[in-house]
């Protein structure tokens, strides 16, 4: 179980996408000449055309843009200065264009919208410290600081009054000093906490370095582990450690075990999965006495576990794997416990053996299944299990004795929020940890005793430039689908905004592998509210708000559905008088970014503008290409269009980059980053020039290349505010174009 939420948790929002770096006009090679002359005037950078045909399962389709992909693109991922130059060549003036076009004339905006949004953040700001017997862990960050400093501080056990002096772990602004990229993945103190092994990220391509650090000193062993996952587990000795490995795709395909100062060259290989088509990962139990290997891919999973006090023991498996079958193992006393959807539980039920009888066929019911109440996850205390459910799209705590079975919901009264379960170290504990927040209120952090169920509020966030909750109003309403679905729609605005059509819209929506959009406070859209805009957050199917039944309905050959019920919240929002047509930006990411595409095609008539982050637009030729990283386990998410036709011509009816059409398109601003693993920067890439291609009279289309970041953006706290910066911006340029006067409407 994952008991490091809060202190590796962030405050990044689905919008702190990545920074492109910028490029001069000077840097600009042959791709397109931006000069002197033109700059007053740019012109659009034009991708020279090398038209292939692809032909597969006796349907064909066109690609003029495929020499975008370098040939050494695994390579780019680890060192984007391996690029080929002519690929380099584009994507500068790429930047070049939206440079001119929209990030200059939007300059004081930005700066102006970055001061808002840091205004909003208390730099000094830390974590409430995490017990772990003697010690307590907390993150803080330092004034003007942009990356963690992980701390602890001796505590009494029993008490868990702090009785020494604070120690730093780790201090991320040190360790990042003079490097392009640092991200802080994770870390993990052993049970004697003498060691402290911490893992960052160098380049943003989701491999990671691991290294050891004797406590007491501060000093780091010279052993490092390099190209992992980020991922590990300590065994009980307090020397040996379960980490897992990526390949040369970055795909998670080995759990190695190595010794604390031994040399890497001789860990043992202890699981190798050899399926493309399933990730590999670590969980640790919430005993602490197993380290569990999970093969995952969409709709399966297959679990095998290792107890920690035996770390050489060979792992054994729970279950194999099998289409549709899903189950994630904890711990507890004599069992092993379950979330499962075993016997058609599609919202999960909770079933337990004994840990001398592992076998499927011995497991029993411990939480019979409820329909229509998705149990996300739960974890388990020595006395006690909590859980988190979904039930109505909303979130709820459920606190179980596990003596008596006797249970109790934690519950809150708005009508829209965000309700996160943390956990922590500790295992013989009667306190868990939650955090609440909702689009108006900022978080707050609670320790909540399970026995005696008093609420203690441990820190609440708080914004120096000043926020008052009860200025904002916080709806919930539904958007009636075609075929009757109802799906919830997540609006936020400041008392005062005028509700008669007049008012801006941003709609944000993903929709994608069952994730839940949280409906929790982001400090950095106020910007946007603050000007009259109508923040909304759409939650359609292909998420689970409203249980799996929403996902199956939202994914496959039912993926239409996640784009109608999006086009449908914005037509909601429009009957409703929140917006009017071309009032709404519309915004998404990653899969996200796909929505973006999808719509921009179908309904390009109903938005202002269009914000594609990190968006995987090049769907066909991606998910026909098992090389790639993360084809194989989409297939259960998409569909295999190499050798099913059906599943190829659902998947091509709808794939932004092929059905890119002579259109009305709004102004589109995608972003890509040459370090992401997840979605190649050659598919916003190849979009951009193809929307620039078909449609020379729309747009403007706008690229922003990150030069040496991935998926996630930049890592700076700062840094990803000047990136929210050109997003925001962006929306209101984008909005101004259509809205006579400003270009941003008055505060109200």
């Amino acid at each position: 179980m994952n008991r490091r939420k809060l202190l590796m948790a962030g405050s990044i929002y689905t919008m702190s996408l990545a920074a492109p770096a910028l490029a001069s006009a000077a840097t600009i090679g042959t791709t397109n000449s931006m000069s002197d002359t033109a700059a007053a005037n740019p012109i659009p950078p034009v991708a020279r055309v090398e038209h292939k045909v692809i032909h597969q399962l006796g349907r064909t389709r066109t690609d003029d843009y495929g020499w975008m992909r370098d040939g050494h693109w695994q390579d780019v991922l680890n060192d984007p200065a391996k690029l080929g130059a002519d690929i380099r060549t584009h994507l500068e003036a790429e930047n070049a264009y939206t440079q001119a076009i929209l990030l200059n004339p939007t300059a004081d905006l930005r700066e102006t919208l970055v001061a808002e949004m840091r205004g909003r953040i208390k730099e000094d700001d830390e974590t409430p410290p995490a017990p772990d017997g003697n010690f307590a862990y907390f993150r803080k960050f330092r004034e003007g600081g942009q990356y963690p400093i992980i701390m602890r501080v001796p505590i009494d056990p029993i008490t868990k009054i702090p009785n020494g002096p604070e120690k730093i772990m780790l201090d991320g602004d040190a360790a990042a000093r003079g490097l392009p990229f640092w991200r802080l993945i994770n870390w993990e103190q052993n049970e004697s906490q003498d060691f402290f092994a911490y893992m960052v990220d160098y380049e943003g391509a989701r491999n990671c370095d691991i290294r050891f650090r004797i406590a007491a000193n501060g000093q780091d062993l010279p052993e490092k582990l390099e190209n992992t996952t980020g991922e590990l587990v300590w065994a009980k000795d307090n020397r040996t450690c379960f980490y897992v490995v990526n390949d040369e795709n970055v795909r998670p395909i080995k759990v190695m075990r190595h010794v604390v100062g031994t040399d890497p060259k001789t860990d043992v290989m202890v699981f190798h999965e050899t399926d493309a088509a399933y990730f590999l990962g670590l969980s640790k139990s919430s005993s602490g006495d197993f380290v569990f290997l999970v093969s995952s891919a969409s709709d399966n999973n297959e679990c095998r576990y290792l107890p920690l006090d035996r770390p050489l023991a060979a792992p054994k498996l729970f279950s194999r794997r099998r289409a549709g079958f899903e189950y994630f193992p904890d711990h507890h006393g004599e069992h092993f416990y379950f979330r499962t959807n075993r016997g058609g539980a599609k919202d999960y039920k909770i079933m337990r053996t004994k840990t001398s009888e592992p076998a499927l066929s011995k497991w029993s019911d411990y939480l019979e299944y409820k329909a229509g109440n998705l149990i996300n996850e739960f974890i388990l205390f020595k006395n006690h299990m909590a859980r988190q459910e979904m039930f109505d799209a909303l979130p709820r705590i459920v606190v179980r004795d596990m003596a008596s079975g006797e249970e109790h919901s934690i519950d809150f009264a708005e009508e829209a929020y965000s309700l996160e379960l943390v956990g922590g170290f500790e295992f013989d504990t009667k306190i868990v940890r939650f955090i609440y927040s909702s689009p108006s209120t900022p978080a707050e952090t609670y320790d909540y005793d399970m026995q005696t169920r008093e609420r203690k509020l441990l820190k609440r966030q708080q914004i120096p430039s000043g926020h008052n909750p009860s200025d904002y109003v916080v709806k919930r309403i539904n958007a009636e689908a075609a075929d009757g679905a109802q799906v919830p729609l997540t609006i936020l605005y400041k008392k005062g905004t005028p509700l008669d059509g007049s008012a801006p819209c941003h709609l944000y929506g993903y929709g994608s592998y069952g994730i839940i959009i949280d409906d929790d406070f982001n400090a950095n859209i106020l910007s946007l509210v603050n000007r009259g805009y109508i923040h909304a957050v759409a939650h359609m199917r292909g998420g689970m708000e409203r249980g799996y039944q929403w996902y199956l309905d939202g994914k496959l050959r039912k993926k239409q559905n996640t784009f109608s019920d999006y086009i449908r919240c914005a037509e909601v929002l429009i009957e409703k008088n929140y917006t009017s047509a071309t009032k709404i930006v519309g915004n998404g990411r990653s899969a996200g970014g796909l929505l973006m595409g999808v719509v921009a095609n179908q309904r390009p008539d109903l938005f202002a503008g269009i914000i594609a982050g990190v968006a995987f637009v090049d769907m066909m030729t991606t998910i026909s290409d098992a090389t790639l990283p993360l084809t194989p386990p989409e297939w259960t998410e998409w569909g295999n269009p190499i050798t099913n036709v059906e599943d190829y011509d659902a998947m091509a009816a709808y794939s932004p980059y092929d059905n890119v059409a002579t259109r009305a398109y709004p102004p589109i601003f995608a972003q890509t980053a040459l370090s992401d693993s997840q979605v190649t920067y050659w598919e916003p890439a190849k979009w951009i020039a193809k929307l620039r291609a078909t449609s020379p009279n729309a747009g403007p289309f706008l690229l922003r290349v990150n030069m040496e970041a991935g998926h996630g953006g930049a890592p700076g706290r700062f840094d990803r505010l000047k990136e929210v910066g050109e997003y925001l911006a962006f929306a209101i340029w984008a909005i101004g174009r259509n809205t006579p006067g400003p270009a941003s409407p008055p505060r109200p």
